[in-house]
């Protein structure tokens, strides 16, 4: 493989070049100040065979298929908490979860259209789950529009290696959004311009042929939601694939200070009259407490023995795994459950004695806002940085639609850290990307 995809790496530059005048970019707001940068792109692939791709492809299938569950019992007859599989204060005490929930079952009984799970490789080869997305997930755009870019630069790697075609992505999410759809167009619901995922909602409504738009396109009018077109002409839509948080949707019954939701969006969709996707009140599931409780849930709802296992997890919430913490502080990674991005992750050996003591006081204080973790030691990949080939360490966010059934896309969003000694890769905080190739034989 080495031999046959040197010349993609000689056009690094020249992706990056593309990328810059296509406007791959994300934003992030800082001081409350908006930037945009772009996303460093590695042109060395990550490359998955396609029968460790296939052992992947199932677990993940079984994982989704599980959470879907999960939110449809939370949201319906609780019987994961009656049971006590679940405690009940992991899931009211969630941020995620949403009391105008109670009751409500989208189209096909489908919530977790679209899903981004992050792994790791660990050294010994394993793969472990770090984190279920299951809200507003992005990244599909960026190793999609990667791959058509090193296609043209070098198309000769294309005819080398047998890699598995990654542009129906597009189709997958067609897919999702018809399957659902309950007559009307199908639109991507994007906050605007200055959201950090602009580029991806105009991609992927231009890849699907959905249109998209803002909140002050779309009304809602005798128990329906219509697209007003440049003209002024109203359209009925029956899918609408949302790329803005729950709290925004509808300022009705949500966030009342909300000015890029749609009035009543909400009422509509309890009456089953639009899809939503992904569907709201997810963020019950994706909280990272609920996290320790995903494989009990595999366990529970489909009775078999997860394929994918979690990263070794400890919730303080538990006597004994507060005593484990606190006894090997040091050797774990502690997560704020709220926060995502790579924000609210310490190290305990990177802590001063007197940042310990703080924290371990707030631990203590509120043991269900954090988990603890052992640290991964991440598989590491070569990156180029100048013309030297050196490693670090990366993630990969595999995504999984579901339609009338999972499916999972044979590509996905591999992310590094670009600083040597640091295992956070999120764009956020510096990092790149690159492509994923799953072999095709």
């Amino acid at each position: 493989m080495e031999n046959k995809d040197m010349d993609l790496y000689r056009h690094t530059d020249t992706v990056n070049e593309l990328l810059a005048r296509y406007g791959v970019k994300f934003g992030i707001y800082k001081n409350n100040e908006f930037h945009e940068q772009l996303f460093p792109f590695d042109a060395i692939p990550r490359v998955i065979e396609s029968d460790e791709f296939a052992y992947l492809e199932k677990g993940l299938k079984q994982r989704v298929t599980a959470l879907n569950l999960f939110i449809k019992d939370i949201y319906g007859d609780k019987k994961i908490i009656r049971d006590k599989v679940v405690p009940e204060e992991f899931v009211y005490a969630s941020s995620g979860y949403l009391a105008q929930c109670e009751g409500v079952m989208p189209p096909k009984d489908v919530f977790t259209h679209i899903a981004g799970i992050d792994l790791v490789q660990g050294k010994n080869r394993e793969w472990y789950i770090l984190e279920d997305n299951l809200r507003v997930p992005s990244g599909a755009s960026y190793p999609m529009i990667a791959r058509e870019l090193c296609r043209r630069s070098s198309p000769k790697t294309f005819q080398q290696n047998h890699i598995a075609d990654n542009r129906n992505y597009a189709t997958l999410l067609r897919k999702t959004m018809d399957y659902v759809n309950t007559g009307g167009h199908t639109v991507i619901l994007t906050p605007g311009r200055y959201n950090a995922a602009y580029f991806e909602h105009s991609y992927l409504a231009e890849q699907t042929g959905a249109h998209l738009v803002t909140g002050n396109e779309l009304i809602v009018e005798n128990d329906h939601l219509y697209f007003i077109d440049y003209s002024g002409k109203k359209e009925r839509v029956g899918a609408v694939y949302r790329r803005i948080s729950d709290e925004y949707l509808d300022p009705m019954n949500f966030n009342e200070e909300s000015l890029i939701g749609i009035p009543h969006i909400y009422d509509i969709y309890r009456k089953g009259n639009v899809a939503l996707l992904n569907s709201p009140g997810n963020g019950v599931a994706d909280d990272k407490g609920i996290y320790y409780f995903v494989p009990k849930m595999v366990k529970y709802y489909l009775d078999e023995e997860p394929i994918l296992h979690n990263a070794p997890t400890y919730l303080p919430f538990y006597e004994p795994d507060m005593k484990y913490v606190l006894e090997n502080f040091d050797q774990l990674v502690l997560k704020d459950v709220a926060e995502a991005g790579g924000y609210g992750v310490v190290f305990g050996s990177k802590m001063t004695a007197k940042q310990k003591e703080n924290f371990i006081t707030l631990l203590k204080k509120e043991p269900r806002r954090f988990i603890a973790q052992e640290v991964i030691d991440f598989l590491d990949i070569d990156i180029m940085e100048g013309d030297q080939r050196v490693p670090r360490k990366a993630d990969l966010r595999a995504f999984v639609l579901m339609g009338e059934e999972p499916m999972v896309w044979k590509s996905g969003l591999t992310r590094f850290s670009r600083n040597p000694d640091s295992f956070i890769v999120n764009s956020s905080q510096g990092g790149g990307f690159k492509d994923t190739w799953v072999l095709s034989q």
